[in-house]
């Protein structure tokens, strides 16, 4: 006898449909699972044996073979339990088979016939809907991370002996539905605020600009001037997460396991801290079987990296394709994946090894051989794609202990919102372009046009900071960024010479 079951694999961040084929011959028992399967998915017969077994029905003494098709990519995952052991049951007619065609399953067993979470199921729900399935079969504890996609029946089961009972007819199963409007309104809220933030005003100014155009930053100061505590409320004023970009980024952290139940709908810009000590695959992603790394984690939100010079300098260097095409391409021998990557990044970094080089307050120990062996451990080309380049002070004690509180991120937000909206008509028909940092040569040239006096102002600020052609670009970008929060059509003087500032440690 043969059966047939709709499930599915990873393939990068989307689902791929995979056909559990399961025939039943005539022979010594064997069981044998072929299709490019991983260790964890050869595994899943010693599991699906004991399930089976001790759900109470009898496992079939018969040469069993297991096709996962496609067979020319390699599946991997423990989801592939549960249609097994199902299509297992199946062909020995326990229910009719022809009922599987309809549904999707997806599930990890447990040796009691228990189904279990996994990870990865949201792109494969996606997946289903996009083959017109009538519902999917996952496990309970995945029922409302995959109830996050509409249009498609979600029925979370709890063992295996329930999915059983439901195509034979003898029992129900209930279906997750989720109010999507509510929920994403639910999961936006943060833990953190600006006005916790006291003094640095300058800071503040430069990091809503960043918020407003999608720009990169750089913070240089010494220990405890507040740069991490700045990185951490950046998130809280960029733009409201469109029901899309949400899902896009919770198929990132379902894709990784690290998607809560409680809260199966990202609806937060994510806010990443890599260690210093992080490895390139960690970062960037990769693996033998390669999974999303920190930058796609941190994608449509914030990535800081504290303590920049404390990474090693190869890690670093791979943060160039993303900063510029916002995906990354991860090539091995038999496949090539791509992972979205867009973020706003910003980095962190004391001036000098001991961190008080140019403070008023403490005497910096370090010799000018030691400052310049510190500062030269990120390349060049690496800071020239990060468009304002700030100093952070110190705070005064007369600031720590005013009693005032800084301006709210809602407030400073509602700027962003409207800086935003021109940027949104601005690119209305490009594609790829959401806001100004993201702007090509080509668009660069055709909105932001300067008059006679931006253009000599610019031309003195090149031939004495030496800037690149990449940094020049970039001051355009900021210009017109200014330009925006300004409610200005055309750039004018004073919005290149605020952004010429942000160069000026660049």
């Amino acid at each position: 006898m043969l059966a047939k079951v709709n499930s599915g694999t990873l393939h990068g961040v989307d689902g791929l449909p995979v056909m559990v084929e399961v025939d039943l011959a005539l022979g010594l028992p064997q069981f044998t699972t072929v299709g490019l399967p991983d260790n964890s998915v050869r595994e899943s017969r010693e599991r699906v044996k004991a399930a089976i077994k001790n759900s109470g029905y009898d496992f079939p003494p018969r040469r069993i073979t297991v096709n996962l098709a496609p067979a020319d990519i390699k599946k991997g995952g423990s989801g592939f339990d549960l249609p097994i052991a199902l299509g297992i049951l199946a062909a020995t007619q326990l229910f009719p088979a022809d009922k599987l065609e309809h549904y999707c399953v997806l599930g990890e067993l447990s040796l009691d016939g228990a189904v279990r979470a996994v990870a990865g199921v949201l792109p494969v729900v996606l997946s289903a809907k996009e083959q017109g399935l009538k519902g999917v079969f996952v496990p309970k504890g995945n029922a409302k991370e995959a109830a996050v996609v509409s249009g498609i029946d979600i029925i979370g089961v709890e063992s295996l002996h329930q999915l059983v009972d439901f195509f034979a007819g003898e029992g129900e199963c209930e279906t997750t539905v989720l109010n999507h409007s509510d929920l994403l309104l639910s999961s936006a809220v943060y833990d953190v605020d600006f006005q916790d933030v006291k003094g640095q005003e300058h800071v503040k100014r430069a990091l809503e600009i960043a918020a407003c155009g999608g720009h990169n930053v750089s913070l240089s100061g010494p220990p405890g001037s507040g740069k991490t505590m700045l990185a951490k409320r950046l998130s809280t004023v960029l733009p409201d997460m469109t029901f899309d970009e949400a899902l896009e980024t919770t198929k990132i952290y379902s894709i990784t396991g690290q998607l809560s139940p409680e809260k199966p709908l990202i609806g937060t810009r994510p806010f990443r801290a890599p260690h210093h000590t992080i490895s390139d695959a960690g970062l960037i992603g990769g693996g033998q079987n390669p999974r999303p790394g920190e930058v796609s984690m941190a994608h449509n939100g914030v990535l800081f990296l504290d303590e920049l010079p404390e990474f090693k300098k190869h890690v670093l260097e791979v943060l160039r394709q993303p900063l510029e095409s916002g995906d990354v391409t991860i090539a091995r021998a038999n496949q090539t994946l791509q992972f979205p990557a867009r973020f706003v990044l910003v980095v962190a970094s004391n001036p000098c090894p001991c961190g008080y080089h140019g403070s008023e307050t403490r005497e910096c120990v370090c010799t000018p051989v030691q400052i310049q062996r510190y500062t030269s451990k990120v390349s060049g080309p690496l800071l020239d794609r990060i468009d304002l380049h700030l100093e952070v002070s110190g705070i005064p004690f007369k600031e720590m202990t005013e009693e005032r509180k800084g301006e709210a991120s809602a407030e400073v937000k509602k700027r962003v919102d409207a800086a935003r909206k021109i940027q949104e008509k601005r690119y209305q028909q490009q594609k790829n372009i959401h806001c100004n940092g993201q702007m090509g040569a080509k668009e660069i040239e055709q909105y932001c046009v300067l008059d006679a006096g931006s253009i000599r102002l610019l031309e003195r600020s090149v031939e004495k900071l030496g800037l690149s052609a990449r940094a020049y670009h970039r001051i355009l970008k900021i210009s017109r960024t200014i330009a925006d929060m300004n409610g200005k059509d055309q750039l004018e003087l004073s919005h290149v010479a605020e952004a010429v500032q942000y160069r000026r440690n660049g």
